[in-house]
């Protein structure tokens, strides 16, 4: 039987088990053993794997993460060391194919090993922050805004009853697509993201403008990436950078609550959601994006077309080079930041 592997790398997110079911399921009808490496590339690295079949994908459709695990590990952070290490666990398998399933680092990886090694690599986009090239969504998404929402849904209903402001911190590192659904979605008075740095006195001057309107209570919803224009970049919690080279973002929504306090003189309160955005079961939406995006990848696998990876484009699944998913991120668009700031005049 020609063997395949599959991976989840990166951070977690809703989705991935009907992904996982979906590939299982594909392959093994047409003869293949699909082999689940633990832990992302780490898994590849030390030849740490499950064997996946009907028994064991059947029922995880529901559930949230990845029953493979997942670790932010890059084998080209030690190239000369974990390169070669990667080769000789593939050789020692025998390893037919590799399809991973991630975001833009670890299909970035996918994209070297298939462009410079010369590997059986096809991906499967994933990621909350929804910025992968070459698609219009990522599963995971949905499911994460959803969950976004129905905390901030609870969060205004204290917020109004003590007449404060909420000032609430989502996810989203360079791209703001969270924070613009969540905000637009839940009424916020502010929608701060990544792609747009914002001047604090305009911040400010927009929530008092909305009290002497009649409003009892404000809403800001700010992307953990997102800067003050005066500043040099996004807040971090401190220096060290994972093994990708980005720096642990967090803090902005404490800060900016501070401030607005201070300039505003209104009672502020923050919400860190974190981790939060990435946990629970997969939406309806998830689950079934998930299961297409699944069989359309393993029948990249089918058909030799290496070096690929499925994209939702409209409402079809269809397939893309890597190295255009991988160039470069997809940023907010601004039709949907025109949407949030009609609403902040």
């Amino acid at each position: 039987m020609k063997k395949v592997g599959i991976l989840t790398g990166g951070g977690d997110c809703p989705g991935l088990n009907p992904v996982i079911r979906a590939v299982t399921r594909k392959l093994s009808n047409n003869g293949y053993q699909v082999l689940g490496f633990l832990e992302g590339w780490r898994g590849i690295l030390t030849g740490n794997y499950i064997e996946l079949n009907w028994n064991n994908t059947d029922n995880i459709l529901d559930q949230g993460g990845t029953i493979l695990g997942s670790s932010r590990t890059n084998p080209y952070k030690d190239e000369a060391k974990d390169l070669p290490q990667l080769k000789k666990v593939w050789e020692d398998i025998g390893l037919e194919a590799l399809i991973a399933v991630g975001g833009d680092d670890t299909l970035g990886v996918a994209t070297k090993l298939y462009e410079n090694e010369g590997l059986n690599v096809v991906g499967c986009p994933k990621t909350i922050d929804n910025d992968l090239n070459a698609t219009d969504f990522t599963f995971g998404f949905d499911t994460s805004v959803n969950a976004a929402l129905d905390c901030i849904d609870r969060l205004i209903t204290t917020t109004r009853s003590h007449r404060r402001v909420a000032v609430v911190e989502c996810m989203g590192r360079t791209a703001g697509w969270i924070t613009a659904f969540v905000g637009i979605a839940s009424g916020a008075d502010v929608v701060l993201v990544p792609e747009k740095p914002f001047d604090i006195d305009e911040v400010c001057a927009t929530l008092l403008k909305n009290r002497k309107r009649g409003k009892e209570f404000n809403l800001v919803v700010v992307s953990e990436g997102a800067s003050f224009s005066n500043d040099e970049g996004a807040v971090t919690q401190d220096q060290s950078v994972d093994a990708f080279g980005h720096a642990k973002l967090g803090g902005i929504g404490k800060r900016l609550a501070k401030i607005i306090e201070e300039k505003t003189g209104f009672e502020v309160r923050e919400q860190i959601l974190g981790h939060i955005q990435r946990g629970g079961h997969p939406s309806a939406f998830d689950r079934v994006l998930g299961t297409r995006y699944g069989l359309k990848t393993a029948q990249l696998v089918l058909d030799g077309h290496f070096g690929q990876m499925s994209a939702l484009q409209g409402n079809s699944i269809t397939s893309v080079p890597l190295k255009e998913a991988t160039g470069t991120l997809k940023l907010l668009s601004e039709d949907f930041m025109e949407v949030f700031e009609e609403f902040t005049k």
